[in-house]
Order: C-alpha cells, then structure tokens, then sequence
C-alpha cells in the first residue's frame, strides 16, 4: 500500500541522546529500514510495495537525504526502493532568491518547526537561527541557500529525486487547516490532508475523462456536470463501504470523509478542439475545465450534506468560515508577502454555491484532486491526466506481440490534407514521433502535435496554476526538461513556487545520448543525434547513390493507403555511374561485413 514517510520529528546525525549519553545516527538509517520493509512486501510478486520520504529542509540531515537515491556510495545510506521529497518551506525559497544564509537543526531542539508553517513558522526560525548565534543550541549547521538548492536540484537531474515540493502553499490553502498539520503529500504528490498519530489521511479518487465531454468544437457543460454530480456521490458512498487496513485509517477517513475528483484526458481535448498544448488557449482551457470541475464538485458535497449531514470536523473549517479555494491564493500572497500572478476571479456564479454552503455545510473536507491516471487512462484510452502527450509514435506490447502505435489524432488530420501514407510513416518513425523536422507537414499541425519535449515547461506551469487556483488538494504534475542548464532548471521550479503550486511530480529529462539512425536514413531525413532540439535542413530527395530500405512496421493501429512500399535486396548497392556493385562476404577488405 504506497505511504508518506515523514521522519521530520527524528533528531539530526551527532544529536545527543541524554538517556543513553551515546550520539544519534539521525535519520537516514531508519529510512534504510522502511526502505527495506518497503521491498518486502510485494503482493506475491503481482505489485511491489511503495513508500515516500518526506524531509523538511531546515533538517540537519537534509544533505544526506539528498542522496538517498544515489547509485553510488554506501548502500548502507542507498534506500533504492523508496521515493523521497523535499517539503520546502517558503523561507527557504525567500533566501534562495536574496542569496541569504539557511540553517539546519536538529528536531530536538527546535520540536515545533515541524508542526507550523507560514508568518508563524518564519518567525520562530529565524528566532531559533538567533539562538543558535548565541551559541544556545548544540547541534546547527549553517549553508549559503543556493548551494543547498543547487543540490536539490542536481540530485534531482541525476536521479529524479527528491521532488520538489511547498510545504506553506499545501498548508495555507488547505480547507482542513483548523483539524491539524498537513506534513507531506502522498506517493503521487496529489493529495494534501492533514494527518496525526490518530489518524492516517486516506483519500478516495476518481478522474473524468475530458475527451468523453468534448460535444462539436466545445466543453459539454452540461454533460460535465452530471458526470461530476454521479462521481461525487460515488465517491461519498465509497468511503461508507470501503476496507480500511487500520483504525486511523478508518477514523480519519470518517472523520473528514475528503474525496479527490480529476481529470485526464486534457491533450485529447485540446486535440479534439485544434488547440496547441503550448498557447494561452490551452491555458484558458485548462483554468475554465477546471472551475466547472470545481464548482459542481463543492456544490453537489453542499448538496449531499444537505442530504445527509456536514463531516464531522466540518465547523471552522475554511468552508464554515466562507472560504472556497480561489480564495485562498490571496491568502497565500498575504502569508508571503509576494504577489501571485493568477487571476483570481471565475466566469461561473460562485454565489450560488456559496449559498448551498452557508445553509447546508460539506459532505466532505476536500473534492478535488488530479492524479496521475498512468492505468485508468490505457483503460479509457485517452492521454494520462494533465500531460501534453510523450511522443506522437510508440510501441505497444501485449501478449499478442508488439504494435507501433501512431497518435491517431495526427493521422486523421494527415488524412484531411492527403500527407498519410508509407513515406510519412516512415518520416515519423525516424523522427521518433517528433513532426517538426518535416516541412511537408503545414506549420499549424507541427504547432498543434509538438511532443513534450518540444514544450517549454512554463507553459505547463502557467496551466497548472491557473487550474490550481481551483483545486482544494493538489495535482500530480511532472516537469519535463531538455538541456543540462542547472540555471534553467532553477528558474522552472522557482517559477513554479512564484505561481502558488503546491506540489510538484518527477523531472523527466531527455537521455544523454541517442541511438542515432542508419546512415542511409541519415542521408535521407537528416541527423537526429541532438540533445537540444536544433533545426535540420531535410534533403528534399534521396541521392541517386543510394537505395533507402523500408521495414515496414509490425502493426500500424491505423489504415494506411495500400501503397507497395520500395524494398532494397539485401546487401545491394547502386554505384556511382549506376552499375550495381554486391557486397561479398568473403571481401577482406569489407569493413562491413569483417
């Protein structure tokens, strides 16, 4: 069952233990157990356990949990089995950008920074950091803030962990902040509750498949709406009927009854609506979807309260207190003391639900939540969550054998213009997806298919905090980053935390090197050896000199014209003045074949 690990509370490496008099290992030891733990348990081979470690980085150990993920070093201090998490205070991003000094301590002596966060938390470590000047606590460390960023983040190149993630922003604009601390997120970085040693958060999800609701050239509102009306109440009834493992799991659950509706599906409807991943459209797209998500999410919650009464620990929550979460980015802001560049209002009558609030509660304390989808989208067949699509071409496997599988979007906007047929099939296959490379294709459909790795990655910042704005967890958002520029990449996560996000999911980045095509494809299309996309001039025709092979695919999950594709004999070449020149085996001089 995958779980939050928090180990903030653990005191710092050399902390010393007055019952024993012997010094602490601190942290990363026991993340070595529950690492193993975690590897033990693999449900008879079907499904491995998972757990993830969350660290705070005013923690003394935080340098050595930056490393947890190494393929190097002591495996003693490895945990290969587990993900791990920065939980970042906004503090620390304060003197990221004033190149100012961070401290570390150790839990023991400073036991409350765990459990506050905001103005609160600033106030109380900068006091603890004047303690320690005096020379009143024992055990600090002192670090320029950019070096220990600097870390994160090349840790995070080099093995994609630990994910970046804002403690402040999860914990201001949480619903449930009257009910306690929220300490981590969970596996997916999508679910932001509060938890206790009470009570283990459990979060009951569903995800809507926006391709399913795109009626003509728009959002069918009203279908929308009464799909999110029966996920809601789906949802409330799973939490009645639903197994729970363990007592604080069902107490909590119970308790806050919270619900995580979503999305997936967002690059089939920009398909389906002729709008590039990588435009403001695409970002009205998003923030609009979203709030209608919203709106009919809290709305119909209010609306089963109504029905059969307000959570438990529903008084003083931010929804007692008429607080949706639009409103909390204001908050937000405030806590920080820095301007958030998200438009706060919406284009639905919010009143209204506001209304149905005031008179009947909330059903539950938190509805919406996007998460990652990797499953039940293969299942629904749509693109996973809020992802641009990965590449435009791909292989499939399954016990029928393997598939080449082309973004059929593509092929029917290639079929409309009469561009689909062998020759761009294979134009494709040796681009590995990617369009751009290809002049015949017209520039509004290389727009519209760009790959993830042709998008700027603030594009989907930018779409993730508008649609933010909305949502009451958070959502499982990946950064997808081509280059090795540490500078860039910081400037991408520092933009994220300018724009409120809470959370944010794995870095994904292009290999090192690639496989570079056969020579004669080389001569054909051009280089695609590249690890910053370039522009490549394509030779409009293939040189007499050569004969170009075409292995035609295995399967195509598309039709295609019956066009006899060019085959070459094997081992036969045309020469210079025409004359066919064979390849012999038995040639010495032969580098091909010795």
């Amino acid at each position: 069952m995958p779980e939050p690990c928090v180990r903030n509370n653990l005191r710092g490496t050399g902390a010393l233990i007055r019952g024993t008099g012997v010094e602490s290992q601190g942290v990363i030891p026991f993340l070595k157990i529950a690492n193993d733990a975690t590897h033990a348990i693999n449900r008879s081979g079907r499904r491995r356990g998972a757990a993830c470690a969350y660290l705070e980085t005013w923690h003394a150990d935080i340098e050595d949990f930056l490393e947890l993920r190494k393929n190097t070093g002591d495996e003693r201090r490895r945990t290969p089995d587990m993900d791990t998490a920065n939980w970042i205070p906004d503090l620390f991003m304060k003197r990221v950008r004033e190149d100012g000094e961070w401290m570390l301590f150790s839990s023991e002596e400073t036991p409350d920074l765990h459990h506050i966060y905001g103005k609160t938390f600033e106030e109380r470590y900068i006091y603890y950091e004047s303690l320690a000047r005096e020379g009143k606590l024992k055990l600090t460390k002192t670090r320029r803030a950019r070096d220990l960023w600097k870390k994160m983040l090349a840790m995070l190149f080099e093995t994609g962990h630990p994910w970046i993630t804002f403690k402040d922003p999860s914990n201001i604009r949480s619903p449930q902040d009257h009910a306690g601390v929220i300490h981590s997120s969970n596996l997916c970085t999508e679910i932001t509750l509060n938890t206790s040693p009470e009570e283990t958060a459990v979060c009951n999800l569903g995800s809507v498949n926006l391709s399913r609701h795109i009626k003509e050239v728009a959002l069918d509102e009203a279908l929308m709406q009464s799909t999110i009306q029966t996920a809601m109440r789906m949802l409330d009834n799973v939490i009645d009927i639903n197994f729970y493992p363990t007592i604080e799991g069902k107490v909590s659950n119970n308790r806050h009854r919270p619900v995580g509706v979503g999305v997936m599906g967002l690059q089939d409807a920009l398909f389906m609506l002729n709008i590039p991943f990588d435009s403001e459209e695409a970002v009205r797209f998003s923030d609009e979807s979203m709030e209608l998500v919203s709106f009919h999410a809290i709305a119909t919650s209010a609306r089963l309260a109504g029905e059969r009464g307000a959570y438990a620990s529903y008084k003083d929550s931010k929804w007692d207190r008429g607080i949706l979460p639009q409103d909390t980015l204001d908050l937000l802001a405030s806590e920080r003391g820095i301007p958030i560049d998200v438009p706060r209002p919406g284009r639905l009558n919010w009143d209204e639900v506001r209304e149905l609030i005031r008179k009947n509660g909330m059903r539950n304390s938190n509805c919406i939540a996007i998460a990652p989808t990797a499953t039940i989208s293969n299942i629904s067949g749509c693109f996973p969550s809020i992802e641009p699509i990965y590449k435009n071409i791909y292989v499939k496997s399954n016990v029928s054998g393997d598939f080449i599988v082309v973004n059929p979007y593509l092929i029917e906007d290639l079929k409309k213009i009469n561009l689909w047929d062998y020759e761009m099939l294979a134009k494709i296959k040796f681009y590995d997806g990617s369009i751009k490379e290809i002049p015949q294709i017209p520039e509004r459909i290389r727009v519209k298919y760009k790959e993830v790795f042709d998008i700027d990655p603030k594009w989907i910042i930018k779409a993730a905090a508008y649609r933010g704005r909305w949502i009451d967890q958070s959502q499982s958002l990946n950064i997808f980053f081509i280059g090795t520029s540490g500078k860039q990449l910081s400037e991408i996560y520092m933009y994220a935390w300018e724009m409120g996000l809470k959370t944010t999911y794995y870095l994904r980045t292009l290999a090192a090197s690639q496989v570079e095509k056969s020579t004669v494809d080389t001569v054909k299309f051009g280089s695609t050896h590249v690890r910053k996309h370039e522009e490549k001039k394509i030779p409009a025709e293939l040189p007499s000199n050569i004969i170009a092979p075409f292995h035609e695919p295995v399967a195509v999950v598309a039709s295609l014209p019956i066009i006899q594709p060019p085959m070459a004999s094997a081992g036969v070449l045309a020469g210079a003045n025409g004359a066919v020149n064979l390849c012999r085996i038995d040639d010495p001089n032969c580098e091909s074949c010795q």
